[in-house]
This record gives C-alpha cells, sequence and structure tokens, in this order.
C-alpha cells in the first residue's frame, strides 16, 4: 500500500481516475479526483470526483442513486493516474447507458473481445429471442430439469477429465461446465453480480475468521 501523498497530482491538484466495472471489468467512465476527494472515496468507499465544469466536489449517485461501491484504487507505475474497481447500483454515464465509453471508434477483424459478461448477455439473448437452431435456444425450452440434467454431466466429464490429469481435456470441461451453469443462472434470474457479491462476502468472512485465528 503506497501512502496518497506519494501521488503525483497535476498543476490543478487533479489526478485522473478510471473507474472500472469490479465484475465485468468494462471501463465505465474517466473522471478526476483531488486529494479530498480521494480522502472521502476512501473513507465512504463510494467515488467522489472533483467536478471541473462546476468546480465542486461530486459524489456519485448523490442525486442518482447510481452510487459507485469501491473495491480497490491503484496507482499506475508513475503515481500520476488511479483505476477505481468498483460495483455500480447502476448506470455510470448521464446518457443512462452502464459505460461512458459506448462510440466505438475501431474494432479488429481478427481480434474479438471477450468477456464472462458478453456471454452471460448472448447466452441471455438465446432465451429471450429465440433463435432456430440454436443449442442453447433448445435448452431454455426444454426447461429447468433439462438443463439441470446437463450440469450434471458437465460436472461428471470434469471429475474424468481431472483424475485422468488430462489438463487439456480438463480445461475443456470445465469451459463446458461454465456454459451450462451461465445457461442455469439464467433460468434462475441469478446474476453474474449475486454470485460476484457472494464470493466477495465469503472472502470478507474468511478473512476475519483467519484473524480471530490469529489472535
Amino acid at each position: 500500500m503506497i501512502n496518497i501523498d506519494e501521488l503525483k497530482f497535476d498543476e490543478k491538484g487533479l489526478i485522473p481516475a478510471i473507474v472500472v466495472d469490479a465484475v465485468s471489468k468494462k471501463v465505465l467512465t474517466l473522471a478526476y479526483m483531488n486529494k479530498e476527494s480521494l480522502e472521502i472515496s476512501m473513507e465512504k468507499e463510494l467515488t467522489c470526483f472533483w467536478s471541473r465544469s462546476r468546480n465542486e466536489l461530486w459524489l456519485k449517485g448523490e442525486t442518482s442513486g447510481n452510487y459507485q461501491h469501491i473495491v480497490s484504487i491503484t496507482a499506475d507505475c508513475d503515481k500520476d493516474a488511479l483505476t477505481v474497481q468498483v460495483v455500480p447500483d447502476g448506470p455510470a454515464c448521464h446518457l443512462g447507458t452502464d459505460s461512458c465509453f459506448e462510440n466505438k471508434v475501431f474494432q479488429s477483424a481478427e481480434r474479438g473481445e471477450f468477456s464472462y459478461e458478453q456471454l452471460f448477455e448472448l447466452i441471455r439473448g438465446r432465451k429471450t429471442d429465440k433463435k432456430e437452431g440454436s443449442y442453447t435456444t433448445y435448452l431454455f425450452e426444454k426447461g429447468l430439469d433439462k438443463i439441470l440434467k446437463k450440469v450434471g454431466e458437465e460436472c461428471t466429464e470434469v471429475i474424468i477429465a481431472a483424475k485422468a490429469e488430462d489438463k487439456k481435456e480438463t480445461v475443456y470441461e470445465i469451459a463446458d461446465l461454465c456454459y451450462h451453469v451461465m445457461v442455469l443462472m439464467i433460468e434462475a434470474g441469478i446474476s453474474l453480480e449475486d454470485i460476484f457479491n457472494e464470493l466477495a462476502s465469503r472472502h470478507v468472512i474468511d478473512k476475519k475468521v483467519k484473524q480471530e485465528k490469529m489472535t
């Protein structure tokens, strides 16, 4: 951990803060902090910025309700820029979109982006907008029992591959299991954020238990 006094604020006393969704890793916005807003952010664990247009402190979500709960703040190697990982309560952009960065300028034809969030939304789309010939749509049409059966089968395949100490096959089967679990999540109305929050709560509990054992 570094002290905030080590950070390099510009001549106006500001430092750029790139806000990133802690679950999807999607860049949400670019804002600026001064020392006071950074201290408030750390104290409240909510993003607080310095508004250059209004020349005042700005607690994100104070009027909209779209607070950003801070997971971590990290400085770059030169200590003159920050990344802030957050769990947002709502859209980051004043236009109502999840991210301020929605206007794509260029996309490589060979290097497509991938994220769990994009895959999750693709699978969800196969449930809401059924596509003929889609295996995912087929699973949703067959319903919960079929989905659960496939999850069970894939669990078994993972165990068999891992027991055989076949790394390549184990990776393949784990990927299959992850996909079918996502189908189950969507069928059950469970979001990626629900799972993230559950894991995060266990991390805190586990940390407390370890501390109690040490005392």
